[in-house]
């Protein structure tokens, strides 16, 4: 979120919108959009899901491949939300990452052209590499904050 402010980029953290449900529980449920990005694609709002998953579910019964989990995360989240949001005149964009810090496609498309927005607006040298090294340290930081939350009481 910040990443985005930063950029003079206009957001709103879970914002209401009507149209978002959950399929599976057969009714429409107000669903926030996590992020939402006002006026991101020829004049249309954005609605970024954010997900987030681990490389390693399910991998004695598939194997490992590198990137088959956030790829899987990101296809689920188009095909759940993505008709939802055009038909309501909104762009979607489906953010999904994994816990190694692999991207999904349109999650680097989408960071990609935010960090175009950084590094012309602001012309330092850090600018260049900021939102990527910028989400790098989130999903670190995200990621040691579970593994002190599990440990013993005794560890700490």
């Amino acid at each position: 979120m910040d990443i985005l402010r930063r950029a003079g980029i206009s957001v709103k953290k879970e914002a209401p919108v009507n149209f978002l449900t959950d399929p599976s529980e057969g009714r429409s449920t107000l669903r926030p959009a996590d992020v939402l990005v006002f006026g991101w694609e020829g004049g249309k709002h954005a609605c970024v899901d954010l997900t987030g998953v681990s490389p390693l579910a399910r991998f004695r019964e598939n194997g490992f491949v590198a990137g088959k989990a956030v790829l899987k995360a990101e296809s689920k989240k188009v095909e759940k939300h993505a008709k939802a949001c055009e038909d309501n005149q909104h762009a979607f964009v489906p953010l999904a990452f994994d816990t190694f810090g692999s991207l999904a496609p349109e999650a680097v498309r989408f960071l990609s052209r935010v960090q175009r927005v950084v590094h012309s607006n602001f012309s330092t040298p850090q600018g260049r590499d900021f939102v990527f090294s910028r989400l790098a340290f989130s999903i670190q930081k995200g990621m040691a904050a579970q593994f002190v939350a599990r440990l013993p009481a005794i560890l700490m």
